[in-house]
């Protein structure tokens, strides 16, 4: 047997997550992975790259004559394909938020970290300005040189032309982000030649920022962001349990690693040729081999570098797969149906619900009554007891409405308002002065309850709120 081929020392089984690795070094050197084919990165590419274009053309989607999608916070309101939120709705956002939250922690239990490996913006990018770095620079080898290598008229140039590429990537987001935010419209269409000399500062300024911070986040920090700042990396190995589908490497099938000629009995070794294919195909620079990690995203480039291998040496794909430790470790089989899925079934259950009821009754019409705290009740010059109130009325229709408003059923009292028509524009909102005469021979002392409607004159909106009117004469 040939000194390659002696069976090395069994090195002892890693932990199950490793919190604090070498890798969590901040002075490391740059990764440089390499780029690798396979079932999982084909995946991976298609759902990655469907995101950002999909994020790409959403702008440019029109309904009814009017941004598809548009979070204008300067008004601010919200519009969501043919869907107008305004402030007074955005409790319904907070059911999107938790519902998108349970689903991720849902999908997390269960898959794992799917979300950073197959559609996470950061990873999307990292993996978009590494290929350029590719394209321009060459390979992994090429470009762990290239980074080693003295300044010269070749390196200045590439370093420029990948910076460049880059910079319009940066620019073309940062111009889609705030597309959803001030529209299409007065981005491009502004009537202005060149288009950007119509912005205001504000537009200038946050399309310098995120043109900086995604060029710094994609070009510089990569799997930094992963490592060190995302939060999502810290807290999911707390709801990782013995059956979430992870990436691992089977260790009793491995070890002891050892490389070896192709076709040669290797006695005494496992299956591991110990390549370190999966170490240069990783976008975090970890060795899944040493167990699973908190800079592991899974996004499976080992699983396909390493059966690529597996199938060069002739032995079993499935060294390095997605697993889970009841299956992996206790030999047993994953148990998918538990507790917690129907818990998470029912909490999502109860969120949709909500949230649907909540999007059907939303009122195309809307008023709040707010009585005048400056002065709550007095005696005009007729004698008659007199309560100021504010009706603020939100049209909440995509067309021009024309609103009256009356008082209910109120013995001994008569409402004026400063307008008897008021038109307000779609989505417009307005705040109407009103006051409430009421006759002190005829009204009670106290409190008294009234309903006000606001109506729109063709008859298919109103809206009805209710207050109080107060009289408390001066006792002599």
């Amino acid at each position: 047997m040939s000194e390659q081929e002696k069976p090395k020392k069994k090195r002892p089984a890693p932990e199950k997550i490793i919190p604090h690795s070498k890798d969590m070094d901040a002075t490391k050197k740059r990764v440089h992975p390499r780029f690798v084919t396979g079932k999982y990165q084909n995946i991976r590419v298609i759902s990655m790259y469907a995101i950002f274009v999909a994020f790409l053309i959403a702008p440019w989607i029109r309904w009814n004559g009017r941004q598809a999608i548009l979070f204008n916070v300067v008004e601010p309101k919200f519009y969501i394909f043919g869907a107008t939120f305004m402030p007074q709705d955005f409790y319904f956002f907070a059911f999107v938020f938790i519902i998108a939250a349970l689903l991720l922690f849902m999908v997390t239990v269960y898959a794992g970290r799917v979300w950073c490996g197959y559609a996470c913006p950061q990873t999307i990018y990292v993996h978009l300005y590494q290929h350029i770095e590719k394209w321009i620079i060459g390979d992994r080898n090429k470009r762990l040189k290239f980074d080693k290598a003295p300044w010269n008229a070749e390196k200045i140039i590439k370093t420029v032309l990948v910076h460049a590429i880059w910079g319009v990537i940066s620019a073309i987001t940062a111009l889609t982000f705030i597309a959803f935010i001030v529209g299409t419209d007065y981005l491009f269409f502004n009537g202005s030649t060149p288009f950007f000399m119509g912005w205001g500062k504000m537009t200038w300024v946050f399309f310098l920022l995120i043109t900086f911070v995604t060029q710094t986040n994609g070009g510089y920090m990569r799997e930094q962001m992963c490592v060190h700042l995302c939060p999502y990396g810290r807290f999911q190995s707390v709801m990782f349990d013995k059956d979430t589908l992870i990436v691992s490497y089977d260790y009793e099938r491995g070890e002891p690693r050892g490389a070896r000629k192709k076709g040669a009995v290797a006695e005494g070794y496992g299956d591991c040729v110990d390549c370190t294919m999966c170490v240069q195909v990783c976008p975090t620079g970890i060795d899944i081999r040493d167990g699973l990690q908190v800079e592991c995203i899974q996004c499976a480039a080992c699983i396909d570098a390493c059966n690529e291998i597996m199938d060069k040496v002739g032995y079993a794909r499935g060294l390095i797969r997605y697993t889970t430790e009841r299956q992996l470790v206790e030999k047993q089989k994953t148990k998918i149906i538990g507790w917690r899925i129907f818990a998470y079934i029912a909490v999502l259950g109860a969120c949709f619900v909500a949230a649907t009821l909540v999007a059907v009754g939303r009122s195309p019409l809307e008023m709040e009554i707010r009585h005048d705290r400056k002065q709550l009740t007095k005696i005009n010059r007729d004698g008659l007891v007199e309560n100021s109130y504010v009706l603020k009325i939100v049209n909440k229709t995509d067309e021009r409405q024309i609103y009256q408003v009356r008082l209910e059923n109120a013995t001994g009292m008569t409402l004026k308002a400063r307008f008897k028509e008021l038109p307000l524009q779609a989505n417009e909102p307005y705040d109407l002065p009103v006051s409430i005469y009421g006759d002190p021979k005829v009204i009670k002392e106290g409190h008294t309850p009234i309903t006000i409607t606001v109506y729109s004159k063709d008859g298919k909106y109103n809206s009805q709120a209710q207050d109080v009117f107060i009289y408390e004469p001066k006792k002599k």
